[in-house]
């Protein structure tokens, strides 16, 4: 090596280590704490499994592909057109009952899928009351007449639309809430009447909030375990369940696993690619009021009916199912072990929270005062758990895990002739893991956006007296941040509430939260005793409802409403 090649090495290591600092290497420690599980994942793909994985793709690998396309699709279509409608109604038209549908179309978002499944099928069950009353009210016997059925694909792909719609209403309401009048008001002197301007302007001026209500809708029907598994739908998220614990083979899971990533992976760049280098920005900063579309008649009519039915069969009918059976009979452990069930379930959710937000603060705060390309591929890596089913990050941890476990037990035996069992994998240790792997993206994101709107200059004038990096996000930025923190942490403390399919594979012996309490109880035909620990996590998931909608008074810029 030449002196001069000597000198620019030395040059480049000099200038990488004076890059690295306790901020990089936090950014980096927890970018790879959340691949982690995405690198054991794609690790064990080519991995031999002794003929499981031709086994499982010549049986039942089809069916999974099949019925997992099926279910995106339908659920897509259908969170699409009904949240993207009723948005348009709430922001743009006038009629009876719109201010109350504004956060009213929200509520189905307290409800887990799962629990409406539980709900709705001892609703409407052959022994269930609509079936009993129809048969009574015109003397049929059973098999005279025809009832959906549904424990079915179709039935799954409908109750999870009801539930997961308001990601798109909630983005969509978003974007139709900020777009600029002056636009509205060119489409309408081109002769278009609301619904045409609706169709062909503000409906592509709100692409990529669709698109991101969309993706979001996608991601979580691929993480669904507790509906489908329950209907007996067979997808590749029951299938890696099944394949762990049904056939005892943590490869062949794992390569399924795999598959489904590289599905969701897959989603993500067809949605960036068809974006292309396409933006959408105001062309002016003001606004004004925007208008509204008085209706009457039977417009009105339709509007108020297109409102209410997603409200009504997404959350009140499931709510009051689970109420009157909770209260007929209810859980036979309520208030002996179910106390045990609601602690385990609020002490993993609180802790969760403080993680999330905490590594969320830490992330953010590292791009801000250090923003290079490293620290924000790092960020982009931290946020990507949201995008990974449960039941895979389950796989991708359970793993190495596993193995650390049976390595520490070897040394140990060989050393000392002892064996002290599961450490890691048999502890709510790896839980938590797994919920802040999953449901770090959902705290990143609202820390983010509260962060950004501090002005630099505080950081300025912080370092002028003489406080470092960390004093100003202690005693400067989470002041100012309390509100989006708190935020942020009840969001996370409610998904983990109703997290199923991580907590199913991880969770350690003897150890049930209110989710799996549920399951446990419904996947034995016990519904109405299941309803009670169901109820609970409803009234749970009702919280960050009531704070979405409180934020989004206020939604639009210049905006009168209080």
């Amino acid at each position: 090596m030449s002196h001069s090649d000597s000198r620019g090495l030395s040059a480049l290591t000099e200038r990488f280590f004076s890059r690295v600092n306790g901020w990089s290497v936090t950014l980096f420690l927890i970018a790879l704490t959340v691949a982690l599980p995405v690198i054991v994942i794609f690790a064990h793909i080519f991995m031999p499994t002794g003929g499981v994985w031709q086994h499982l793709a010549s049986t039942v690998l089809p069916r999974y592909l099949t019925n997992t396309f099926w279910l995106v699709l339908i659920v897509g279509t259908g969170t699409l057109l009904i949240g993207t409608g009723t948005a348009w109604l709430v922001v743009m038209c006038r009629f009876p009952g719109k201010r109350l549908f504004e956060w009213a179309l929200l509520l189905p978002l307290a409800v887990p899928t799962y629990v409406i499944a539980y709900a709705y099928t001892d609703f409407l069950q052959v022994a269930g009351p609509l079936q009993t009353l129809l048969r009574d009210t015109f003397g049929w016997a059973y098999g005279d007449y025809f009832f959906p059925e549904i424990r079915s694909l179709g039935g799954a792909a409908a109750l999870i639309t009801l539930v997961l719609y308001p990601y798109v209403y909630l983005l969509a309401r978003a974007s139709f809430l900020e777009q600029s009048v002056c636009v509205l008001d060119v489409g309408r002197t081109l002769g278009r009447g609301p619904w045409h301007l609706f169709a062909t302007v503000a409906v592509p001026l709100s692409r990529p909030a669709l698109v991101g209500g969309v993706s979001l809708v996608l991601m979580e029907t691929l993480n669904e375990f507790g509906a489908v598994q329950y209907f007996g739908v067979d997808t590749f998220t029951t299938g890696i369940y099944r394949t762990w614990f049904g056939l005892g083979e943590p490869v062949a899971a794992a390569q399924l696993a795999a598959c489904l990533l590289t599905f969701v992976v897959a989603l993500v760049l067809i949605e960036r690619v068809s974006r292309g280098k396409r933006r959408y920005f105001h062309s002016t900063n003001r606004y004004q009021q925007l208008p509204e579309y008085p209706l009457h008649g039977w417009r009105a009519a339709s509007a108020f009916i297109a409102c209410l039915l997603p409200v009504l069969i997404g959350f009140l009918l499931p709510s009051a199912i689970l109420l009157q059976m909770a209260i007929v009979e209810g859980d036979s452990l309520f208030g002996t072990r179910f106390i045990s069930f609601a602690f385990n379930s609020l002490s993993l959710a609180t802790l969760a929270a403080l993680l999330a937000v905490g590594m969320a603060m830490l992330l953010s705060y590292g791009v801000r005062i250090h923003n290079t390309p490293f620290a924000r591929v790092s960020s982009r890596i931290a946020a990507m758990g949201y995008a990974i089913p449960g039941s895979v990050v389950a796989v991708g941890i359970l793993i190495p895990f596993a193995w650390l476990d049976n390595a520490i037990n070897t040394w140990l035996h060989a050393h000392y002739g002892q064996i002290v069992g599961l450490i890691f994998s048999g502890s709510a240790f790896i839980l938590l893991y797994a919920y802040v792997v999953r449901f770090l993206a959902v705290s990143f994101n609202a820390v983010e956006a509260s962060l950004g709107k501090v002005t630099p200059s505080m950081d300025a004038a912080a370092r002028t007296l003489g406080q470092t990096a960390g004093g100003t996000l202690r005693r400067i930025h989470t002041p100012l941040m309390r509100s989006s923190l708190l935020a942020a942490g009840i969001l996370v403390f409610v998904d983990v509430m109703k997290e199923l399919p991580a907590t199913i594979i991880l969770r350690p012996f003897n150890f049930d939260t209110l989710a799996v309490r549920a399951h446990n109880l419904a996947a034995d035909e016990r519904l109405a005793e299941a309803s009670t620990a169901s109820l609970a996590i409803v009234v749970v998931g009702i919280i960050p409802v009531i704070l979405l909608s409180v934020a989004m008074r206020r939604a639009r810029p210049g905006s009168s409403v209080g």
